[in-house]
């Protein structure tokens, strides 16, 4: 053997070694599951800000691996896996959170929230807090709040202004209560689906439209398959960051406050990055032909009444308690 190709072999088994080193180096490993694709500001943010911040400051104890393109499957999936404790962290919609705690539904009630700061101000404080802790019961914990955005409306019909331009219109939603109680009361009709089949519904004209946040509707691409985004704003998409409670409570002290320091920074980071990202798409979106239109406080006013016609309805089913919390700190 030449000393070239003896000195090539022995330098890859040195790098070798060292890669099953610092692998085997770490104390603990923290799966991260989302939906969401890699290039999605959830995914960059979350291996930019929280993997970095936790692999570097807990000194090479605890290792993040992430696994985006719902690869641990959709949000529900992956948050029965974080209560099993086969999964340590997700990235749910809070929707998703309330098959196992109701009072999470509180968060899905339309124009409960019409602005991003009253939402974080409410989710950072009292009502957040009183979720959170009833959430622990379920075994899972949350590190922090952060979101998808705004939900609006897109369909192939008409531009949405009123509560009568939806008249008729077969609307996708998700299989959330208040969602499908509210788009009855403006007299749509609701049809709950998944969303891996609502593109080619859309596209073959099963459904009318769907309400989404704006960067799913541009990474979805329903740019392609819908003319008219009327931007409602009806719901404001909610996110955290579920983790294992076990999981949590097992770390050593030190190594518990690097990843809820870690989580506090991705956060902090998600929410500045998100306003901006959005300006940004619906300039993309128009620029590749959908016909965007805004409402006035006015022209939104009937769709407010319409929403709060409906929380008397999740009255039992959330709690009385929490809604009444909820649109205290929510004004």
């Amino acid at each position: 053997m030449s000393f070239k190709r003896w000195l090539s072999l022995s330098m890859a088994a040195m790098f070798l070694f060292f890669f099953a080193f610092c692998a085997s180096a770490a104390d603990y490993t923290i799966k991260v599951g989302t939906i969401q694709p890699e290039s999605h500001p959830d995914c960059v943010l979350m291996r930019e800000v929280f993997q970095k911040y936790v692999e570097e400051n807990s000194g090479g104890r605890i290792k993040v691996e992430l696994y985006p393109n719902a690869q641990m499957g959709g949000d529900r999936e992956m948050a029965e896996a974080v209560q099993l404790g086969i999964l340590q962290m997700a990235l749910p919609v809070t929707s998703i959170t309330a098959s196992f705690e109701k009072s999470f539904n509180v968060v899905e009630l339309p124009y409960l929230f019409t602005t991003r700061e009253s939402a974080f101000e409410a989710l950072d404080g009292e009502l957040g807090k009183e979720l959170d802790k009833r959430l622990l019961k379920t075994g899972m914990m949350n590190l922090g709040y952060f979101e998808n955005g705004f939900r609006h409306i897109t369909n192939n019909k008409r531009p949405i202004y009123s509560p009568e331009d939806l008249k008729g219109l077969k609307i996708r939603t998700m299989e959330v209560p208040p969602h499908i109680a509210f788009f009855k009361e403006l007299g749509a009709n609701p049809t709950p689906m998944s969303f891996g089949e609502l593109y080619t519904a859309l596209q073959q004209g099963t459904v009318d439209g769907q309400e989404n946040p704006i960067v799913l509707i541009h990474d979805s691409r329903f740019y392609e398959v819908q003319k008219y985004c009327s931007l409602t704003g009806h719901v404001f998409s909610v996110v955290h960051i579920l983790t294992n409670k076990s999981f949590i409570d097992n770390l050593p002290s030190e190594l518990q406050e690097v990843v809820k320091e870690g989580a506090r920074r991705f956060v902090a980071r998600h929410r500045e990055v998100m306003p901006q990202e959005e300006e940004e798409l619906i300039v993309e979106l128009q620029n590749k032909g959908m016909k965007i239109n805004d409402l006035t406080p006015e022209q939104k006013k009937p769709f407010v009444e319409a929403a709060h016609a409906i929380y008397e309805q999740f009255k039992g089913e959330i709690g009385e308690d929490i809604i009444a919390l909820a649109e205290k700190v929510a004004k």
